[in-house]
């Protein structure tokens, strides 16, 4: 029997598309909204999906003359958005680089509480060297510093979530007994980066621990992906190429002792839905219409890869120099290396690489059908667990994916009928970890 799908939905600001704060339904500042957010998770706990991912990159984006760049704090928004919500999982960017570790797992432990077990956390370590200007640091480390960094983090931080057991609380109002203080443990952590002592003061989460989530696709993001995610967004544009970083990842997470086939690996999808081909077309070209000159696909497109100057031709493929990683590029090297690695693959011309693909996701443009199509295609034959949807227009295009393409997965028995759980961790069929503090059995020798 086939698995069910899964499905996050990335929430940034008004949209993916850079042109989506233009939408004249939008006010320009809904970005700031939390009546905004609140529509946005609506339309997607209808829908039954597991959960909202919030990216998030700590400083302000230059180009805010031509849109917003610019966030809320995702835990801040992800704790407002769990008072209106009752099922979807919520999961806030944060990074390694520039928290100190006992604050950020009690802010999303924290988190896990108040939702009732629906948080989880994607790991970041951050690449722009301004944002680590904002909090005193005048250069952050190597890419290898800071994913060893990173590991360390995160082993700590399980440690942290893992600081009380279960059955900790005793919760005896008459004989004035609280909490077992033999199920409490401090951590007692000395690393190559950290020293923490421990205990959390907060108790275990409702489903263990909150989950852990990735999104770098490095050589060194896709090591730590194996050895400590739960679940994985990833940029990938072929099926071919979805289906070589699948087999990678859980090989690598079977030789270092974990279950491969337990990470849900959820790439990255731009869906632009109608009710015809030409319609769905019309759509994504009346966005792309209301780029501003300055901000041209083209240009966004060049300077994205690293080569700002390159005079590209519309009509005719990517040339082969501008498909070599910039040695100075601080960006991330995974959309890179998907993008160019899908442009020499299919000798496509730059036109057509620009309808393909959006800030580094591959678009899938056409009828619910073609939609659906395209996610049971990759499902089936790439061996992914399911996709990040990222609505180019928040809220409408999320809705268009919920009205039109969920029914008719759901007619495939490709995605359930309705929450089966009330974690994420139960949404996501990922088994709960045991308790590193917790004692073992004795054997009796029987």
């Amino acid at each position: 029997m086939t698995r069910k799908l899964h499905f996050f939905v990335n929430v940034g600001s008004a949209g993916y598309h850079p042109a989506a704060w233009l939408e004249p339904s939008l006010p320009a500042d809904a970005f700031i909204q939390l009546a905004h957010y609140q529509r946005i998770a609506a339309e997607a706990e209808r829908g039954g999906l597991d959960g909202l991912l919030f990216p998030d990159i700590p400083v302000q984006q230059p180009g805010i003359a031509r849109g917003p760049a610019a966030t809320l704090d995702p835990i801040l928004l992800s704790s407002a958005l769990a008072v209106t919500t009752e099922r979807i999982g919520l999961i806030p960017t944060a990074t390694t680089s520039l928290n100190l570790p006992y604050n950020l797992a009690r802010r999303i432990l924290s988190l896990d509480h108040v939702s009732g077990g629906r948080a989880g956390w994607n790991v970041v370590t951050t690449f722009e060297p301004n944002a680590a200007r904002n909090f005193g640091i005048s250069a952050l480390p190597e890419r290898d510093e800071r994913y060893r960094r990173a590991a360390e983090y995160v082993s700590l931080t399980e440690k942290l979530w893992d600081s009380w057991e279960s059955d900790a609380l005793i919760g005896d109002q008459e004989a004035g007994v609280f909490a077992d203080p033999d199920r409490v443990h401090a951590v007692n952590h000395q690393g190559e980066f950290y020293s923490v002592a421990g205990p959390l003061n907060v108790l275990r989460s409702p489903q263990g621990r909150p989950v852990l989530v990735q999104a770098g696709a490095s050589e060194q993001g896709r090591a730590f992906a194996a050895a400590h995610a739960e679940a994985i967004y990833t940029t990938q544009l072929s099926l071919s190429a979805a289906r070589a970083f699948t087999t990678e990842i859980r090989a690598a997470a079977t030789a270092s002792g974990r279950d491969g086939n337990a990470i849900r690996i959820l790439p990255g999808l731009v869906p632009v839905i109608g009710s015809t081909e030409v319609e769905a077309h019309a759509r994504f070209d009346e966005l792309q219409a209301r780029l501003h000159p300055d901000s041209a696909p083209v240009r966004q497109f060049a300077r994205w890869l690293g080569y700002p100057d390159a005079e590209l031709d519309l009509d005719a493929p990517l040339p082969r120099h501008l498909t070599i990683l910039p040695p100075d590029r601080v960006g991330p090297q995974g959309f890179f290396a998907s993008i160019t690695g899908y442009a020499l693959e299919t000798g496509h011309t730059v036109r057509e690489l620009l309808t393909e693909f959006l800030g580094g996701h591959r678009v899938v443009i056409g009828t619910p059908r073609t939609v659906a199509d395209h996610i049971e295609l990759w499902h089936r034959n790439a061996g992914i667990d399911g996709f990040t949807i990222i609505p180019a227009v928040l809220p409408g295009y999320l809705t268009d994916f919920v009205d039109e393409v969920i029914p008719e997965l759901r007619r495939r028995r490709l995605f359930r009928r309705d929450y089966e759980h009330t974690t994420l961790r139960g949404h996501l069929d990922l088994p709960e970890p045991a308790n590193s503090f917790a004692r073992q059995p004795v054997s009796t020798g029987k």
